[in-house]
């Protein structure tokens, strides 16, 4: 679905989930239409800039299924900071992260579309603090690895747990800002 509540395409939308979503309720850090995870939906206006342009950056983790074995040197690169084209044909050297191989974490809801058994594949567990447009699967393909799904499973420590698509769940305002450590909120 796509991460808003109204579009002019045919397409699923926040809205049709079946959920009573409060007026002035909007997407925190959306998710493209090939993504899927943890999504925060707030009326709070103050929180996208608290979060997202503060001085402390937050981390973001996703898990990644990339087609082919990823070897460690490209692990590596992908820690150190990788060269990616960003929008407005830019080069950008990513800032260092977190990355590593993991396996295939039993929590994630199988896709429609799952992989064969014997389609070579790798997961990874990246932790990003940037986010520039579709940076995980840019910084894949630098190392020449198709993103095969891409799945958001924390904001700092706001984790997706097991949550299926479609779900939600509402969360304390004060319990919410603990958990993606914003201080000073009121």
């Amino acid at each position: 679905m796509v991460s808003q509540f109204i579009s002019p395409d045919k397409v699923k939308l926040l809205g049709d989930l079946d959920f009573d979503f409060p007026e002035g309720t909007h997407a925190i850090g959306r998710l493209d239409n090939f993504s899927e995870g943890l999504l925060i939906l707030t009326t709070n206006k103050k929180v996208t800039k608290l979060l997202f342009q503060g001085e402390v950056p937050h981390k973001r983790t996703y898990v990644v299924q990339v087609l082919h074995q990823v070897q460690e040197e490209s692990i590596q690169k992908l820690r150190d900071g990788i060269p990616i084209r960003i929008q407005g044909n830019i080069d950008w050297v990513t800032s260092p992260c977190q990355a590593e191989i993991i396996s295939k974490p039993p929590s994630i809801f199988p896709a429609d579309n799952e992989l064969l058994d014997f389609i070579p594949n790798t997961w990874l567990s990246i932790t990003l603090t940037e986010g520039k447009f579709h940076q995980v699967r840019k910084m894949v393909k630098a190392l020449r690895h198709k993103c095969r799904r891409l799945i958001r499973v924390s904001i700092e420590d706001l984790q997706l747990e097991d949550l299926q698509p479609g779900q939600t769940k509402e969360i304390e305002e004060e319990v919410f800002f603990k958990l993606l450590k914003i201080e000073n909120w009121k």
